[in-house]
Parts: structure tokens; sequence; C-alpha cells
């Protein structure tokens, strides 16, 4: 089955991956040119329902890169599509192509005025890297789009993009000032104030080209023709973001004038290509309080809602009751949702009053709490006032999109009436006949966004794999687009029209409009040169030779290791990635460590779940799930297990990698290496024996130099040493008594390679009046997880590890024993993989029973145990990085709580990615340059920066690895540290 399907004549000039085409690039471009297949794959997608494979891909490092670039795809007939983010939600950044990719290097500040709040940028600037630049001069970029943490201002230019406090700042064509854009033909012009006796120069003095100035005049010239068509058929709304913005082209030749860069604005890249935008800056509002407001029935929501902007808030939001419970499903925003929800309403609106006077903002959250009750819902309101608490909530209606698209299953909400707009007087009715469009078809739609403006983002759920919902997609299409139109709305009110929304413009605008824009599009661009398809000559929107799943589309069938009950199968759980690109997010978050080292798609979740996705459905071929190519992508996860956590549609990737290293080991068969990083557990009782000698290995560089040759383990770094008196298990001190048992299950890291952490894990358990044992197996060796098997593709022999555990701790499982673990990553083996291996009652009961030393502490505490005597440490400042699985698994807060047990002592955490090493990926002579830059993304400066006398904390060993051997910094366990500072024998 073909990847694509064409969308213009023009591009099949040349095939896709043309030599020619990708010679005259690589030759002309500083920057990066991709034009392998899997890599087109990668980018054939965005975060709509499309699906079509580009000509090529070019990651331009500058303007003279992009005009090196244009110049070549002029020549040789390709049309060219800019691309951003890649987080369209219309199909705007697909298209048979060349894709110039702005987002890896042209991605700087290039001035900043903070007197004229005036700021220029380059195309490829994440909106939250620029307000956290801004932020030290109390200014912000103002259209806060939820996708703002990994959506470029290029992106969101071309987009129109608008935003939560748009009713306050408006949308980008009300923020945008200029626009400095290199047109089809070649031509450099700064797209701005143009007056109304426009001349030769610019508003710096410069001559502008002839070029530009005829398209003024024939901008001008096309809006007095067309102003009373404009009058009539542009919706009267602020959320109005389809088509071109011909509605603001004025200038009569006298004193009058208008701004081009507002037509360039929302032309979603089929106009110019941007390299420069100027941004006008707001003020940071000192003071925001935040009123929830709760709702019986969505309809009531709707209703109030044009009584609340009344009161003058800086936004109004809706979150529906869907989106209520699905993010309580979500260990991410359950703790949030649970503090701001009262009870099972329909509906929330989260009401937010921001400015200079913070007094005012109470009286103003005093009069919402009035309003509500005058409208029968006395006690409804939640006010929230603490700035942190505000955030939190916040951020589950910004990443709302993307938890709705978390259900399984074939069925998933689907954008293509996402944003429609309408006046809030008809807001409660239009929902209400929406919803009943939705029942006539058999579907429900989930709601939020942005009630204030009277754009509410549903999406119907529908599976848009089977011919029968696309029919219904396009009668619920026009069915709402004809809804819109009778309230004089807007069929597009956010989100663009790209390939979803353009073939509807002439029903919207009447064809003297569409016409106007197709004159505008000839004007700008005669040869189509610019992401063809989109706004006029549309395909339609429900071609499905454009899908993401076309007629045909099917998982290849393959015998799976893992149980992926849970998604289906393993293809439907890579096909749990919709795109969002939350993966790529600017914020410090764990995911996506890779992609913040290296910036190449192929390197982040969603490039390897778009990749896994098109392999497992026959797209790259026969046997590209274990081809090298699909090595490559997978190569750099470092299985964090970050996207566990953080990614809002739950792809798993470290599981995912799992899966596929057995089927690739399995074809191409281990390593030295492989098998000496997997089969460790096994020789590990032998190996100890001769330590001294292992480790004169730190000590020579020809033998760290050799081991490179011959294994592959960097000679620029340390191997973990062994330890000469390798830990045993428990003492038994504490047998006596009615001490309540706990089972300390030592990992083979802890036991010899530092078996002093489980010394003093032991000794700590005991003070604390607990009596402590180390499950054995009946016969043979220590007990493992399995982990370093899995890391090798080695499930098979990770399973036989798992049954031993199973065995080994089947009695202190029935009896309720808890197990306590130091390794997170070791550990929590046992409570997310084990599952996986052996899925059943067992590894369940096991799961429930497996918990981190920190956690045990945390549950102790809590039940009024745990009796620690512990000496104070006055002056004494802790410093603690959590481990990845930690953080995934929410246990970082626990291990800095139990720190916190000591007197006096100060304990500090911070937000980071990986450290880098992350088990034996660090070590590796390949990956030694990323698993550094890794680190030095925030751990290991925090590292370096320390106080001389500050504790460093790290409770992976890998971590305590990468800190002493990047960092010459001398990390401990959290249960060493408790242990110095316990009171007892």
């Amino acid at each position: 089955m073909p990847l694509d399907s064409p969308v213009d004549p023009k591009a099949l000039r040349h095939d896709p991956g043309s030599p020619r085409l990708e010679a005259r690039l690589k030759r002309a471009l500083k920057g990066e040119v991709l034009f392998d297949r899997f890599s087109r794959g990668r980018y054939s997608t965005d975060a709509s329902i499309y699906q079509i494979e580009p000509l090529g891909v070019a990651l331009p490092k500058d303007r003279e890169d992009v005009a090196a670039a244009l110049t070549i795809a002029r020549e040789e007939g390709v049309p060219v599509l800019p691309r951003g983010g890649g987080t369209s939600q219309c199909g705007q950044t697909v298209a048979r192509a060349l894709v110039l990719d702005c987002s890896k290097f042209m991605d700087g500040v290039v001035a900043l005025d903070t007197e004229a709040r005036r700021v220029r940028v380059q195309p490829g600037v994440v909106m939250e890297r620029l307000n956290a630049r801004l932020r030290q001069h109390k200014l912000w970029f103002p259209v806060d789009v939820s996708t703002g943490d990994r959506a470029t201002i290029g992106g969101m230019t071309a987009n129109n993009s608008c935003g939560s406090r748009s009713i306050r700042y408006g949308n980008m064509v009300h923020n945008v000032r200029a626009v400095d854009a290199i047109l089809a033909d070649g031509t450099a012009a700064h797209f701005g104030e143009v007056p109304g006796n426009f001349g030769p120069n610019g508003p710096n003095g410069d001559v502008e080209p002839e070029r530009y100035r005829g398209l003024v005049r024939d901008m001008r010239a096309l809006h007095r023709r067309e102003a009373d068509e404009i009058e009539a058929r542009f919706p009267k709304l602020l959320r109005r973001v389809g088509g071109y913005n011909i509605d603001m082209i004025s200038g009569d030749g006298s004193h009058r004038g208008h701004n081009m860069a507002h037509l360039l604005v929302g032309s979603e890249g089929t106009l110019g290509f941007f390299t420069e935008i100027e941004l006008d800056l707001q003020p940071i509002p000192p003071h925001r309080v935040l009123g929830i407001c709760h709702f019986p029935t969505f309809y009531q929501a709707m209703d109030a809602t044009q009584h609340i902007v009344k009161l003058g808030p800086s936004a109004c939001e809706l979150v529906d009751r869907t989106m209520i419970e699905l993010a309580r499903n979500n260990a991410v925003f359950r703790p949030t949702v649970d503090r701001f929800v009262r009870g099972e309403p329909e509906a929330i609106l989260l009401t937010e009053f921001a400015g200079d006077d913070a007094d005012d903002n109470l009286r103003r959250l005093r009069q919402l709490v009035e309003l509500m009750g005058d409208l029968g819902f006395p006690g409804s309101v939640v006010e929230a006032t603490d700035a942190a608490f505000q955030s939190a909530v916040w951020n589950v209606r910004k990443e709302g999109l993307n938890i709705m698209m978390s259900m399984k299953g074939d069925g998933k909400p689907i954008s293509f009436i996402e944003d429609c707009a309408v006046r809030l007087e008809d807001l409660a009715e239009y929902t209400d006949r929406l919803t009943q469009v939705f029942h006539k078809h058999g579907t429900y739609g989930t709601w939020y966004a942005h009630a204030s403006v009277g754009c509410l983002h549903v999406r119907p759920v529908l599976n848009v794999k089977q011919e029968l919902d696309v029919k219904k997609m396009r009668a619920i299409a026009e069915e709402a687009f004809a809804m819109v139109r009778e309230y004089k709305g807007s069929h597009s009110g956010e989100h663009g029209d790209g390939l979803v929304r353009s073939e509807h413009h002439e029903a919207m605008f009447g064809p003297r409009i569409v016409r106007a824009f197709e004159e505008v599009k000839d004007s700008f661009d005669p040869d189509g040169l610019f992401n063809p398809g989109k706004i006029v000559r549309p395909s339609k929107m429900d071609d499905r030779s454009l899908f993401r799943f076309k007629p045909g589309y099917r998982q290849v069938p393959l015998d799976t290791v893992l149980d992926w009950s849970e998604w289906g199968g393993f293809a439907s759980a890579a096909e749990m990635c919709n795109n969002n690109g939350a993966c790529r997010k600017s914020d410090p978050g764990i995911m996506c460590p890779s992609y913040r080292a290296t910036g190449d798609e192929q390197h982040l979740t969603r490039g390897r779940a778009n990749t896994l996705r098109l392999a497992l459905s026959g797209q790259l071929g026969a046997d590209a799930l274990v081809s090298d190519e699909m090595r490559e992508t997978m190569a750099l996860c470092v299985s964090c297990k970050g996207c566990k956590r953080e990614c809002p549609t739950g792809v798993d990737m470290a599981k995912m990698k799992v899966e596929f290293l057995y089927h690739y080991k399995k074809k191409h068969g281990l390593s030295l290496r492989d098998r000496a990083i997997a089969y460790l557990p096994r020789y590990a009782p032998y190996a100890a024996r001769f330590a001294p000698v292992l480790n004169l290995r730190n000590r020579m560089p020809a033998l760290a130099a050799l081991g490179e040759r011959m294994l592959g383990f960097s000679a620029r770094r340390s191997l973990p040493e062994w330890s000469s008196r390798p830990y045993r298990g428990a003492t038994q001190r504490s047998g006596e008594g009615d001490r309540r048992e706990v089972m300390l299950l030592v990992d083979t890291f802890n036991r010899y390679f530092e078996p002093e952490n489980a010394w003093a894990a032991e000794r700590v358990l005991t003070r604390a009046g607990y009596r402590v044992n180390t499950p054995e197996p009946a016969v043979g060796r220590p007990l493992c997880c399995g982990r370093t098997f899995l890391t090798a593709g080695l499930v098979d022999e990770a399973k036989a590890e798992a049954r031993r555990m199973l065995d080994a701790l089947a009695a202190a499982v029935a009896a309720g024993t808890p197990i306590i673990g130091l390794e997170p990553a070791c550990l929590l083996t046992l409570r997310d993989e084990f599952p996986s291996l052996l899925p059943g009652d067992e590894t369940r009961d096991l799961a429930a029973r497996a918990m981190l030393f920190e956690e045990f502490v945390a549950s102790e505490r809590a039940a009024g145990r745990f009796d620690l005597k512990l000496a104070p440490m006055p002056g004494r400042t802790a410093l603690l990085h959590g481990h990845c699985h930690q953080k995934a698994f929410n246990t970082a807060g626990a291990a800095a709580d139990t720190l916190r047990l000591i007197p006096e002592l100060k304990v500090e955490s911070f937000d980071s990615t990986c450290c880098g090493m992350a088990g034996s990926f660090g070590l590796e002579a390949e990956h030694f340059e990323v698993s550094v830059k890794i680190g030095e993304l925030g751990v290991l400066p925090k590292m370096r920066a320390a106080a001389p006398d500050t504790l460093l904390a790290a409770c992976g060993t890998s971590c305590r690895h990468q800190i002493a051997d990047a960092a010459q910094r001398d990390a401990r366990h959290i249960v060493r540290i408790l242990d110095e500072a316990s009171v007892g024998p």
C-alpha cells in the first residue's frame, strides 16, 4: 500500500527521494537534508487525520539556506511546505512537497526592545521559550496557545493562532507587527505597516522591492473592489481565522493605511516563507485569581458564559465531564483534578481575572461568586488565589485536547468541526443543537476550550478507519457548518483551514470571496510553489487517499512477546500517538531527553511512534520493523519512561522498544556487548571474586581502549566498580519480638557494586522497628528483575527471571509483606514490565506489594509507624536528583519527603530531564556524546554548582555514576544519608 497520495500534479515532476533534488540541496545548504524513506515517513503526518509523504525534508540553518532551497525548488518545479512544530490539526503541514523544517536551527531571538515592548524572532522559536526569556523583563507574548511549549512562532503566525486569553489580547493577527518573508520568485521583503500614500520607501527608509509595492497596489485594489462583499460575508467575530485576511486591507490614498503582515498571518505558508517575525509584547499581569464555576448541565454552563464575560475576565475556559473523567484517570492530572473539581459536574468554567490591582481581581472574583448565586448556582465556585494551584489547574486545561485523545481503541475524538465560533448569545442553543446532530449519527462529542469567545473545541468520536464513520464525518460537518452560517458565525475559529475546512469556504464566504482568495494566492505565488491545496483549490476533506488510515490500511500480523491487550495490540499502541507533539515540549519535565539533545524528529517519541506505526502497517516495506533504519530510530531512546507519564495519549516508548529489540535481536543476533550487559546478573556472583582485577580497567587507559575496541564501552567512561564484599543477605539481627516483617529486595547493582546501600537500608529499617529479610530462591544465584535482559531484547530470559522472582516472593505476597527495593529501574520493573511479561493475578498482586524505599517510608509514616530516631543536621542542605522512573511513577516527591525526616536538613529538588547515563546507554562508545549532552541539559550543571558541603542525593545507580563521571561530584542514595543521621546500634 502506498504511503501517500499526490495532491498537486506539479509535485509529480520528481519522485520521492529524487537523487537530483537531494544532491542539489546537499550542495547548497549548510543545514540538514533528509530524503530517506523513514525520514519522509516521519514528516508525512501532523496532528490531523491526514498523511501525505513529502518529497524530501530540509532543515535550513538560516535565511540564506531558505533562499537557496526556494531557488532550487522553483527551478525543479517542486512545491515547498514550511513547517514548525508539526502540530497542525487541520493538515496544514502535510503535502507532497519539499518540507523546510525551521524548528531545529532557525529558532533564535533576533532583537528585543523592552521599552517599545517589541521582539523580532526567527520562525522556529518556541513560544514558551520566548516567554521564558521575556519573563526577566516582566514581559510576555500573550497569544497563549495550549501547545505553547512546542508551538513555534512561525507556525502560530501562519495559523493565526489565538489562545485562552484572546478575549483580552486578541489573535496572532492583532499581535504581529511585521513579517520578513521570501516570496516564490525569490524576492525578500519586509511586510509591515503601509501608509495610505504608500511610496517607494519602507518604514525604516529602505527602498521596498517593486514586487512588494506591486502586491500592495494589487491588494488594495482587490479590497476596494470587494469591500461590499467582504462586509456582507465576513463573520463579525474575533474568532474568524478562515481564508485570507482581506478584510484587514485598506488604504485609500489618504492617511489611511494597513499592515501587509496581517495578510500573511493565517496564510498557512501559502503566500511566502517567513524568515523573521516582529511581535508586540505585553506586561505580565502581576496578579491573577481563578474562579472554577461548576454546572450540573452543559447547557447551563454555555448559557452562563454570556453573563460571566461582562465581569471582564481575562479568560473563561470550558472543561466538560468527559475531559474531567479522562484527566482523573491520568496519574499526572488526578491530584489536581481532585482538588479543584467538586462532585460530578457536567461542565466547569475556568474564569480568570488578571491585572495590576490584586484587590480589584479579588473584588471581581467575589462578583463572580455572587453572579453564580444569582444564576441559581450558589456555592458552585472553587476559588484559586494561589499561583501554583492556578498553574496546575491551567495545565489540565492546556492539555485538554491530548487528554481527550488518550481514549484507547479505534474510535477517537476527531478534529474537523473543532473550532467553529458563534456569538455568545447563541452559544447554548448552538451546542445543544450540535449535540443532537451527534446523537442522530450515533456518536457524541467531547467539549472544551474558549467559552469566552464562543469558540468551543468539539470532537465527535469516530473511527476514521471505517468508510461508514467517514461518511458520518462528512454529514456532521455539513450540518454543523450550515448551523454556524445560520448563526452568522465562523466555521474556522482558531485552528485554521488546511485540508479540513478549505473545501467549505465557498459555502461560508460565497463564490466572489473565494475567487478573491484565489486572486491573493495567484498574486503572491502564481506558480503554486507554496503549500498547495490549502485555503484555495483544495481537495475534499473526506478524501481517504489523504488520510493517515487510508482505504486498505491494515496492521501486519506480528507474534508479539509482550502483552498489548490493553491497547488492542502492538500496532494499536503505536497508533495512540496523534502527533500532538507534547514530547517536543520546552519545559524541564522528563520527556523526551534524546530529542532535547539532538533536536531531531527521528529521536523524538512522536518520531519513533510514527515510524513504528508505518512499519507495523507495511508502509515502509517488508521487514521494516527489524531493519537497520528502525534500529537507528530506536537507538537513542533511553527508556526513561517519561512518555509513559507525560505523553497525554499514553505512548509507552520504553515498552515499545523492548518489543522492537526482541524482534530485531531475534533476526540479527546479539553482540558481545549485548551479552555482557544482559547476562550480568548471572555471571556477577563469579565475577565479583575477581573484583580487584576487573577494576584495573578503570585505572589502566590501555585496558579501557582495548575494552572499547572489543566490547564498545567508551574508554572515556569509567565502568561501575566491583565490590570485593558483595551483599550476602539480611543478618537477621532483628528477628525477635513482634516487629513487622519486610522483604528487602536487593538488586544486582546494589549487591555487587554498591553493597553499602543495602547494608544502610538494612540498618535503617531495623532501627525503625522492622524485621528485615532478603528473599532468596530455593536454589541457585540471587534473584534478578530481568531488566538487563530486557535492554538486550532477551524477553524470554527476562520472563524466566520474572518467574523465579514470583516463585520466591509468593509467600510474602500472600502474607501481605511489603517488598522494598532501592534501585528504581529494578524495583519498578516488578510493577511495570512484569504484568506485560507474565500477565495474570500473580504479577498484579506482586506489583501491589512492591515499593521503593521512599514509598514504604511514606506509607508507614501515614500509618503512624516508621519510628526512626534521627540526629539533626543543622546548616546542611541536601540536593536531590530524581531518577526518571521515580518521576514516571510519581515517587520523587516521597524521596524528598524521606530526606526531610532529618531535623534541620534543608532538602532541595529540581526539575530536569534524564541524567543521560540511563543504565548502560551512557557507557556505550557511540552514545557517549549524547549521554553527556543530555546530562548537561540540567542535572550536571546543577550538581556542579552545588556548594562543596551540600549532600548530593540520587537513588539511581546510573544517575550516581553519571554525576561522578561527568560532574566530578559524589552523590549518594537517600538511604545512606538517612543511615548517617540515624541513631542506634
